[in-house]
């Protein structure tokens, strides 16, 4: 049971993106988030980050979710996310013995549907808020399970540095989890540059897209199986800092995934004419060095993420100045995963909970 003084406190996680270097796409369970392969990523800093407060109380007639200052309907059939979360709650709410309904607050500092993973950062804000705001004993490992339901890649920001969330062979998903495969320094020097094209939401949802191309593309059966062959490359060449080698691994994933996007049926095309100009603007730099100083990778939306290091930042972000479009580009380090705020920085109060009209006055 959750001690009543735990009720009626706001807990307030902030956590952040990561970028996936050999990516998730398509679910072999659509209810628990299972996917069809393993994957790695790079937890990066708070440059892009979700700010995420939860609390519970007896007095709230209702569970209640606003993010970026929208209210969400928790109790919507129609709303996917809405649904994950909400069994979240009711599984949280039952290790805890608790019925107390939930208020959960959360607000991004990046754009929200660009393919720059802002559901990962929020799943994993969300489900350490709940185990924190709840006083539940699990460790990362549990959360990361949890966070899985809500978002796949939020399995992954539940850790900083370099994490692998394992693919799992079980049907009830208790053994698909994500664990810190190295700390963020381990290679401090390698760097994300964060290549904002668009800020607007993708045509195509990431849900829509994990269904359909699995359903439909005629390439997808390759598909695992070569991601599974890559995440144990990417490993050894993490472990052994070898850059040049890491970058063609990370460039040949984003264009496997995207080849299969492409030939989904009806098509699903998340790059646009600037995209690909910075897919050739890397290549045409990666052969000027004589050798791999950056990497493409683009997850299901239009805005590059650029892998590089310290060492070569200055000859990157130059030869991207030269690509017409780039709205702006976010320099982001690897990050050491999610922290819990102080009070003063949540954002519920009492003026946010009589405004949504959720409590009992």
């Amino acid at each position: 049971m959750v001690p009543l003084n735990m009720l009626d406190i706001p807990y307030t996680v902030r956590a952040t993106s990561n970028i996936a270097f050999i990516k998730y796409w398509g679910r072999r369970n659509h209810d628990l988030n299972l996917p069809y392969n393993s994957s790695i990523s790079m937890t990066l800093d708070e440059s892009l980050s979700t700010t995420t407060s939860v609390e519970f109380s007896s007095s709230f007639k209702k569970d209640m979710l606003i993010i970026n200052g929208k209210k969400q309907d928790l109790s919507s059939q129609q709303n996917e996310k809405a649904s994950y979360i909400k069994k979240v709650l009711e599984q949280a709410r039952k290790i805890a013995g608790l019925n107390a309904h939930t208020l959960v607050v959360s607000k991004n500092n990046f754009p929200s549907g660009t393919g720059l993973a802002s559901s990962a950062a929020g799943a994993a804000a969300l489900s350490l808020a709940i185990v924190k705001a709840l006083n539940l004993d699990i460790d990362t490992k549990e959360i990361s399970k949890m966070a899985r339901q809500v978002s796949g890649s939020g399995s992954r920001s539940l850790y900083g540095g370099i994490v692998k969330w394992h693919r799992g062979t079980l049907h009830d998903g208790s053994d698909s989890f994500a664990e810190q495969l190295f700390d963020a320094d381990y290679w401090s020097g390698l760097i994300d540059l964060v290549t904002i094209v668009t800020e607007s939401a993708k045509r195509v949802s990431s849900s829509k897209g994990h269904t359909l191309t699995p359903r439909t593309s005629r390439l997808y059966d390759l598909r695992p199986k070569i991601a599974e062959a890559e995440v144990k490359e990417a490993e050894t060449a993490i472990r052994n800092r070898d850059f040049n080698l890491l970058a063609e691994i990370i460039m040949r994933d984003s264009n496997n995934l995207h080849a299969v996007c492409l030939d989904s049926w009806p098509p699903i095309i998340y790059l646009n004419d600037v995209s690909r100009a910075i897919i050739y603007t890397i290549h045409e730099l990666n052969e000027n060095h004589g050798k791999n100083v950056a990497a493409y990778t683009f997850d299901a939306g239009a805005n590059a993420h650029i892998i590089t290091t310290q060492k070569h930042r200055a000859a990157v972000e130059g030869a991207l100045s030269s690509v017409n479009g780039i709205k702006r580009i976010l320099y982001s380090k690897q990050g050491n995963g999610p922290r819990l705020l102080s009070d003063d920085k949540s954002l519920i109060n009492d003026e946010v909970i009589r405004h949504i009209g959720i409590y009992k006055y």
